[in-house]
């Protein structure tokens, strides 16, 4: 064993990493050239970027563990993570790669896990990149080349971590003189590039999309999801607050790439202040959208945009989905996305043009979705706040509650990921169920009440497996939950769809009859996806355990949860 310290310059500071060094594998791991990063399909036994491929399916061939053997599944080991701080928020996706795992946590650290042994996990060495104080989380890694590509916060930097040594080899700032910018994406490595988005924006930050040279972290270009005035797509910021230099637009999850059209399609969170639309009349482009960026010089190619001038916090951060139409009469190639604002969308992939919009769970906010252009039925374009259903008018800011709002202020689909099986060509969408009513007021910029409106729930917040036709639309059938899902799905070639609750269950369903095959109660809320990957001949599945001061505010009407502890925690199951 072999104590280091690590240290490098940042901000006119030097910033020093403990390292914990535990050499237990001489040779050394193959690089992740773009490549095998554009074919990560073909390495089954490996899960090698936040999504696993490109395409964020989330779906592992892998079928060592299957519908006949589940009820097999035990817990191979659990490992404790957090340096012992309590209630930290974990939600990132581990990587795998030929048998090692490379965790994030919230506090930033990164650690590499010897995953090959079947009934514990061992740490080869740990990163503490230093923040002044976590960010709201951190969604995990990237790996390029002989690096593990990870980001940390205050300041936000993208580091570089050899992973055979865990000494970093180069860090980038992107603080961009935003002291509330934030990076919680796990970044996605494209040739020789590394993609990075901003978060932070309902702390009034002004978001990007920034593209890093992965050799060296040198930044390559940046382009900001809210124009600056001039700039097109300005003019739907029709205020004289000058709100698009805070307007948000965060990009806290991560993309999707198709390797075809050589396209980067990323969601873009919502406008801020996220409930007072009086103080950034508009449209407010381009917050709320799927944007398709060339990665190589970050043109943006097309833009489509969900809620225009949204007032719910309804983002489109969620994953985009990228998915081939086989039939030939109708061979489309689709984006789709579960949105926060509760309706499935499918978008054609080289345009953005809408190819239908349905609803996956109870809608109040609108009437619906114009099947032509995509928009809201109510969205009048000659209204600079926009009324909707009426479920909030502009003369209602400051002046009490107002009517039911479904899906809630927290998204019926958010940042958790659904899952597309290559088996059964569905797609598995994670939903929260629950409405709120809303109380709102004028924001003050001074005062930095960047939400401007408190949201309400109204009952119990409980959860929903949702299965739909990701080429129609179409809604095959409803698992209802008891407690919320605030996890992610993972689809695999063993016929089974795993999902965690915020009540410490871990469950697996048949993909087809959507029959609960298998659980367990850790005890312990998920708010991370889960994943599986092969080593040394033996299938695993993992997943991380740790909830957010948010995530625990759900189970505030759900009293047998009140008091249920938040340890955070690496579970690894085997057969």
């Amino acid at each position: 064993m072999r104590r280091g310290l690590k240290c490098w310059r940042m901000r006119s500071r030097y910033a020093c990493v403990p390292a914990l060094l535990i050499v237990l594998a001489p040779a050394e791991a193959a690089e992740v050239t773009p490549d095998r990063l554009a074919h990560a399909d073909r390495e089954a036994h490996n899960w090698l970027m936040n999504h696993r491929t490109y395409d964020s399916h989330r779906y592992s061939p892998l079928d060592r563990i299957n519908r006949s053997n589940i009820g097999q599944l035990r817990l191979a080991y659990a490992l404790p993570l957090g340096n012992g701080t309590p209630g930290e928020n974990l939600q990132a996706t581990p990587l795998a790669e030929d048998g090692f795992l490379y965790v994030v946590e919230q506090s930033g650290v990164l650690s590499k896990i010897d995953a090959r042994t079947p009934d514990q996990g061992r740490i080869v060495w740990r990163v503490d990149p230093g923040q002044e104080h976590p960010p709201l989380s951190n969604r995990g890694a990237a790996l390029w080349g002989n690096f593990v590509v990870t980001v940390a916060n205050y300041p936000p930097r993208v580091i570089a971590i050899d992973k055979e040594t865990g000494k970093p080899v180069w860090s980038a700032d992107l603080s961009d003189g935003q002291p509330d910018l934030q990076l919680t994406a796990a970044p996605l490595a494209i040739k020789d590039k590394i993609i990075v988005g901003a978060a932070g924006g309902d702390l009034g930050t002004r978001d990007f999309i920034a593209a890093l040279d992965g050799a060296t972290g040198t930044l390559l270009w940046r382009r900001y999801v809210i124009p600056a005035p001039g700039e097109p797509g300005s003019e739907t910021w029709k205020d004289q607050n000058n709100a698009w230099e805070t307007g948000g637009g965060s990009m806290w999850v991560t993309g999707s790439y198709d390797v075809a059209s050589n396209q980067v399609i990323w969601g873009t969170g919502n406008p801020v202040p996220g409930f007072d639309a009086n103080y950034r009349p508009g449209d407010n482009l381009f917050t709320s959208s799927a944007i398709s960026w060339n990665p190589d010089s970050g043109a943006m190619n097309w833009y489509f945009q969900y809620t225009p001038g949204g007032m719910w916090d309804y983002d489109a951060t969620g994953p985009h989905i990228l998915v081939d139409s086989e039939a030939s009469e109708h061979s489309r190639t689709l984006v789709v996305h579960a949105g926060r604002n509760g309706f499935l969308y499918g978008l054609e992939r080289d345009s953005g043009r809408v190819v239908f919009a349905k609803p996956h769970m109870e809608v109040t906010w609108t009437s619906g979705i114009d099947p032509h252009t995509g928009r809201p039925l109510d969205y009048n374009p000659d209204d600079d706040v926009q009324a909707y259903a009426g479920v909030l008018k502009s003369t209602g800011w400051g002046r009490g509650k107002a009517q039911r709002l479904c899906p809630s202020t927290y998204g019926g689909a958010n940042f958790w990921p659904p899952s597309y099986s290559e088996r059964t060509r569905l797609l598995y969408i994670p939903v929260l169920t629950g409405c709120v009513e809303l109380t709102t007021f004028p924001f003050e910029r001074e005062k930095k009440n960047w939400r401007g409106g408190n949201a309400e729930l109204l009952g119990r917040m409980e959860g929903s497996l949702t299965i739909a036709d990701p080429f129609t639309g179409e809604i095959k059938a409803r698992r209802q939950m008891r407690y919320p899902i605030y996890s992610g799905a993972l689809s695999t070639g063993g016929g089974l769809v795993f999902f965690g609750l915020l009540d410490g269950t871990f469950a697996a369903l048949d993909d087809t009859t959507f029959e609960q095959l298998w659980s367990i109660n850790v005890g312990i809320g998920f708010a991370a996806p889960p994943i599986t990957f092969e080593a040394e001949g033996r299938q695993y599945i993992a997943i991380l355990s740790g909830m957010s001061p948010i995530a625990r505010t759900l189970l505030v009407r759900t009293p047998e949860l009140h008091d249920q502890p938040n340890p955070t925690m690496l579970f690894v199951f085997g057969l």
